[in-house]
């Protein structure tokens, strides 16, 4: 069967150049002005299309993608403000590093703002979250001019190498002239010979990361979003071991070790009012601190760290460091592993009791949130103990914005799942997609845990035909906003159940009969811990179970467990008397 390609050769230019830069994937929104590129993606050999209407969700699937792929995704939609709808997922990407590639079909330059429909001033409409803009000249059927050609060849390139290179997204711009569906099975163009961007050699000068390292006696790391690397673990063996190290890291941190510190919110606030009185922090406060990974989601080690600076702030990313704690000494352009294959033969364990202070504290916060659970009633909290419980081993787990993720970072994330959530900008729009994108360019098991204003939110990521057999969505229905219970604030006041809460009286059971996913509820705790491992089990369509929680009862219950271990743990006498164990070997 032979190729098919459109006519105007810009359209065959830019499939071209995406194969030669391993674009497998290419998500479109069907559109006529886009046409020349839909014509000629999807119809090409090397490219996988997929087709999903609405642009928003289009984008935050091709998200989801990029996440599993670590590679280049691309999403293609018509002129005007489709390509608007494409702004949550390019900012998402921007600040998450990942590649996505934004193509657009535009009019022509001589058709804007002259009251044409569906147009807008669409060159640089992302200025402020894109790494770079390629805005391509209009290439008609006609035109013989191969400076165009050339031109719009170098700058499509130039954009799918930064994407590759440096980790973010891009957006292509290309005008197109009608007819807009004239076809051909030849292609009329010849790609010119275009340079390959490479990344820069860095050295890595790391004296005085060594010297700070072999004198603190209190070194903390903290692990931020970890998609896709793999830490060795001689790497984790070093950090795990030393007494003078604590590890913290988030459920979307991806590593683990006996030793890490898992539950950042559960240890640090309810040691709060404590800390205000009896200068706790000041004893806990490092000296060194050392980060690597994306976007931190917990709130209160960004307080402690920034009240009680460390002395000396390093991060390790190939690409960019967040001055977040507003103490950034070094930044290391290298990747966790290297940079510790590195300097680990010049570095040296000190006597410490870092570890054992910060693990006495650990460990009695662990006993006291089992024992929690006997004493509070069926709420979201009490549902994450039973989560946590049935999670398949292996299982992929997406946690949408905004009480999922931090619910999530409250446990034990020890087992081995990988998680995953949208914290480049923490956003409620395209958890859903994002998670179906993902699984879908995986192929494996993975389940979304959602709220309901997300999920009802996004419930145009249901709108596909891709969706895997294997895909689960747990959907916490509170009625309402929770996170804004637990936000300061009246809630007693006449406006916040309508402007702030968003309180509801929708379920999602007619949603899952109309997109072909099957459905099931639970209301209660015995429910849940029935239906929650059948949900687990069954894998032969995309399925939903709905948890339905009291909505004036959730905030109570999480704001009291605080509490509840503040009024359980001596935190002077557990950091006086050692009792915990230190790091082995």
């Amino acid at each position: 069967m032979n190729q098919i390609y459109s006519t105007i050769p810009s359209a065959q230019l830019i499939a071209e150049l995406c194969v030669q830069n391993g674009i497998e994937h290419v998500v479109i929104s069907p559109g006529s002005r886009n046409a020349p590129l839909t014509i000629t993606l999807a119809n090409h050999p090397n490219i996988k299309a997929y087709s999903i209407v609405d642009e928003r969700c289009a984008a935050f699937f091709a998200l989801g993608m990029t996440q599993r792929f670590n590679a280049p995704v691309a999403v293609v939609c018509t002129s005007g403000s489709a390509l608007l709808n494409y702004y949550p997922a390019v900012s998402e990407a921007y600040y998450s590093n990942l590649p996505l590639v934004v193509i657009s079909a535009d009019r022509p330059p001589h058709l804007i703002d002259i009251g044409d429909g569906q147009t807008i001033r669409q060159p640089n409409v992302f200025a402020n979250h894109i790494l770079y803009s390629a805005n391509l000249k209009g290439d008609y059927h006609n035109s013989d001019d191969q400076s165009i050609l050339d031109f719009n060849a170098e700058e499509t390139h130039k954009a799918l190498q930064i994407a590759i290179w440096n980790q973010g997204p891009v957006h292509i711009n290309a005008p197109f002239d009608e007819p807009l569906y004239h076809k051909t099975d030849r292609l009329s163009i010849e790609i010119p010979a275009l340079q390959t961007l490479k990344p820069e050699q860095v050295e890595i000068e790391a004296s005085k990361f060594i010297k700070h390292w072999n004198s603190a006696k209190r070194k903390l790391v903290l692990v931020g979003v970890n998609l896709d690397e793999q830490i060795d673990e001689e790497v984790l063996q070093l950090l795990s071991s030393d007494p003078s190290v604590i590890v913290m890291t988030e459920i979307t941190s991806n590593i683990s070790d006996k030793n890490f510190f898992t539950n950042i919110d559960s240890i640090l606030a309810p040691m709060e009012q404590e800390a205000n009185s009896d200068g706790l922090f000041e004893a806990l406060q490092p000296d060194m601190l050392v980060t690597f990974g994306g976007l931190i989601v917990s709130k209160k080690i960004k307080k402690f760290l920034r009240n009680f600076k460390p002395q000396q702030h390093f991060h390790i990313d190939p690409r960019e460091a967040n001055d977040t704690f507003f103490c950034l000494t070094q930044h290391f352009e290298t990747t966790v592993n290297d940079f510790f294959h590195y300097v680990n033969t010049s570095l040296q364990q000190v006597s410490s009791t870092y570890f054992e202070k910060w693990n006495a504290i650990r460990l009695k916060t662990l006993d006291f949130r089992a024992s929690y659970r006997g004493e509070i009633d069926f709420t979201d909290f009490a549902f994450y103990y039973s989560l946590f419980e049935n999670l398949p081993q292996d299982e992929i787990v997406h946690f949408a914005n905004s009480s999922s993720i931090r619910y999530a970072n409250l446990f034990d994330s020890r087992r081995e799942i990988k998680a995953f959530a949208n914290r480049g900008t923490s956003g409620i729009d395209g958890s859903t997609s994002t998670a179906i994108g993902y699984a879908v360019a995986s192929q494996e098991p993975t389940t979304l845990v959602t709220g309901d204003l997300s999920f009802f939110y996004d419930s145009n990521a249901l709108w596909n035909n891709y969706i895997p057999k294997t895909f689960k969505i747990i959907l916490l229905n509170n009625a309402g906003g929770g996170i804004f219970r637990i936000l300061p604030g009246n809630k007693n006041e006449d406006y916040f159940a309508n402007y702030f809460e968003t309180t509801h009286d929708l379920n999602a059971e007619h949603l899952c009969k109309m997109y072909g996913i099957q459905y099931s509820e639970a209301r209660n705790l015995a429910e849940v811990d029935r239906e929650l491992p059948l949900f687990f089990e069954r894998n032969d369509s995309p399925q939903l179970i709905e948890i339905f929680t009291p909505r004036l009862e959730n905030d109570k219950v999480l704001l009291a467990y605080f509490d509840y271990l503040r009024r359980r743990i001596d935190f002077q006498s557990v950091l006086n008397n050692k009792p915990a164990e230190s790091p082995q070997n």
